[in-house]
Parts: C-alpha cells; structure tokens; sequence
C-alpha cells in the first residue's frame, strides 16, 4: 500500500496534526523515477514524502520525516483527545453532523444529546471503527452530564425551515430552544468553544452572548455563530461557474447569516478571477438564497441539512484543528467584533487554541462598488436582528 493511499484512508485531516507519527516498514529499494506522492530517499536512508489531499474543502500539504529500519511496521498513530458535544443530536443535521465528526481522528469522546431518538443514533454511530466513544444523552436530566468537560459544543438543535418561511419565522421557536441549551452549556462546560448553528442565527448568537454574560462566563473568543455553508455554497458556485478546480477556490463571505446580509466577496476571492456585471449578480443572489433553493427543491420534505452537517463539520474540524496547536487556521464566522460598527459580524477570523485571535480586517479594504452598496444594505436588517436577539435574551421572564 503506497504512503498516500494509506494516509487518504484515514479520512480527512490526519495528515495536518501535530499528533500524528507514521512508521513504514520497508526494505532497501529504488524508487521508480516516475514517483507521483514526492517520496525519495536521502543518503542517510531517510523517508521524505510531501502529501496533498482534500477532505471538507481543505487543502492539505504536509510533510513528513522518518527513520526507516528493517524491523518497521505500518502503523499510524493519531492522539484523539477533544471531546465534542451536539445538541439536537437526532435531528436532520445533527445526524449526518454526527457522523461526520465521528469520522475525526481528533474526537476522543463524542456525546450526542436530544430531547428524544438519540439512543438508535449513538447506537448505529458508535459501530463505526473510529477512534471516538460515543455516549447519548436524552432529556433535560441528562444534559449536564453530557456537557461535563467539553471542549466544542455544536448547537443544530431547532426547527428546520419548511417552504414559504424565513429565518425570521424561525425565531420564536429557536430562540427559546437555543437559550435553555446554553444556560446548560454555561453551567456545565464554560470554557467550551460554543458553534451555534440553529437559525436565525443572526439572533441566536446575540442571545447566547448575553445569556452567557448573565451567566458570567461570557468570553467572546470562543462564542461562534457557523456561517461556513455560505463560504462552502460560494466556493462551489463559483468553481461551477468559472470551470476551477474547487480546491483552489476560496471565497470570504462576511455579513451575516440570512438573505442580504450574506455578502459573498468575489472581489478578494482565490484564485484572481474576472466577473461580468451579470455574473457578480447572479451568483451573489443565488448564494444569498442557496438555502431557499434547497428548501424549495425538497417541497416541504425538509431544509439544507446534509449541506449544514458538511459545513459544520468542516467548522469543527477547524477549530479541533486550533485546539491541537495548528497556528494556522482561519474560517469565516459570525463572532463579536469591531470590524463595523455592528457588535457582531461575519467575516474571516483566525482561530487558536483559546479561540478568536484575530478578524482579517483587510477583508473590507478596498471592495467593488456591488461590494460597498451590498455591505451597506445589508448593516440595517443585520442591526435588527441582533438587537432582536439581544432584546429577547434580556426580556422579564
């Protein structure tokens, strides 16, 4: 088995871990000359191989070192030690989010809550040969044991959008939901990352915030409202668009989490690519309403759940990623900043071990005109909606 196939079967990410060590057994040999995965051996019979894959929309290039003796075998060691906690756990996005994560070989523990139907899920989940134990946890009374030193809490929990609603019609119902869970959160796992996924997000990360700060352990490097979908939406409809190789694309979408206030910023995209007018339109809108389009496809049958699920797992992975001493991590969020005059904002922010380091504030540098007029229209209705969320979490009960 060639070093690359055997680091790909491994699923994603295992190749960009500091934890990770690979041995391989092989006697003294000559390398063909046609040698596709970079492999050669040096003069002090060193293995050196530099790998690329793909997993999540990432692009890995790593490189690696080591002895080799006539007595090593193939092993792969990987250091699986963050525990992860989702929360609404049996439902549309909560189960494939669930599998995706269970995939990780950073998850050590992988605890899956919900009001109901979580047994069968961590059930199936837990026959997958991968190195998390995953343990379910069903019903208030049984919350608190499932946030008990937690290092990402993932909060999918909520009502799916059906045809003709918005997000906003999601609010009454999701809010409530979103702030019992991270009344729980904050008594129970403090210290965790928290992703909130549940919509409208553009309220319920206000919400969580200020519950926290009710709570007293409000720390706003480590509260993130998941905007990924709309990054992995633009990066596909542009490299559809533009016949790219999807893993070159990467598009910042800043702003926030619903219609107009997901700015998708072609302007400062990779690769340099040119638009028309037309296209600029055409693909802004159809990624400001990519979930509308998923929603309607399924005629009532359910929401965006499986694309949701592959963003929020790409988010985790990232953030495992900061967790394990990566320096080098940067996703789009909705997070608190001072990158506008709004208190909180979606855009590129740089992810360490004890969270947000930093905001690609160069982001906003020197926009297109569509850029400029698309930010300003959409800073009024994202206003709203924070104060919303702000409004509700300090409502007198």
């Amino acid at each position: 088995m060639n070093c690359a196939f055997y680091l790909l079967r491994t699923r994603y990410q295992m190749a960009a871990t500091s934890a990770n060590s690979l041995s391989i057994r092989s006697k003294t040999r000559s390398l063909p000359q046609s040698n596709p995965h970079g492999i050669k051996f040096n003069s002090q019979n060193h293995l050196h191989y530099n790998f690329k894959s793909s997993f999540l929309g990432y692009k890995i290039t790593t490189t690696h070192q080591q002895t080799l003796t006539q007595t090593q075998s193939k092993t792969l060691k990987v250091n699986a030690s963050f525990k992860v906690a989702i929360l609404g756990a049996a439902g549309g996005i909560g189960q494939p989010l669930s599998l995706l994560i269970k995939m990780s070989p950073l998850v050590s523990d992988l605890h899956l809550y919900d009001i109901a139907n979580v047994k069968g899920v961590a059930a199936d989940l837990s026959h997958c040969n991968t190195p998390s134990k995953v343990q379910d946890f069903t019903g208030n009374n049984e919350l608190s044991n499932c946030l008990k030193d937690i290092d990402i809490v993932v909060i999918p929990a909520g009502i799916p959008r059906k045809p003709g609603m918005t997000r906003d019609d999601l609010f009454n119902i999701n809010a409530n939901i979103v702030k019992s869970l991270v009344e729980a959160v904050a008594d129970n796992s403090p210290n965790a990352f928290i992703h909130i996924i549940s919509n409208p997000v553009n309220s319920t990360v206000p919400i969580a915030a200020e519950i926290l700060k009710q709570k007293g352990v409000y720390n706003r490097k480590k509260l993130f409202g998941v905007t990924t979908l709309d990054v992995v939406r633009a990066n596909t409809f542009v490299a559809q668009k533009k016949n790219l190789k999807l893993i070159d694309v990467d598009v910042p979408v800043i702003g926030g989490h619903a219609g107009i206030t997901i700015l998708p910023l072609l302007s400062k995209m990779k690769p340099n690519v040119s638009f028309t007018d037309d296209e600029i339109e055409e693909l802004s809108v159809r990624i400001q309403n990519g979930g509308t389009e998923v929603v309607e496809a399924k005629a009532g049958a359910g929401s965006a759940t499986l694309s949701m699920a592959y963003a929020a797992a790409r988010f985790v992975e990232s953030c495992l990623r900061a967790l394990d001493g990566d320096s080098d991590v940067y996703e789009c969020a909705f997070v608190e900043s001072e990158i506008t005059e709004l208190p909180f904002f979606a855009s590129r922010v740089k992810i360490g071990r004890e969270g947000v380091e930093g905001v690609v504030s160069s982001d906003l540098e020197g926009l297109s005109e569509y850029e400029k007029k698309g930010l300003e229209a959409l800073k009024g209705e994202l206003k709203g909606s924070i104060e919303k969320g702000v409004a509700f979490a300090n409502k007198e009960k």
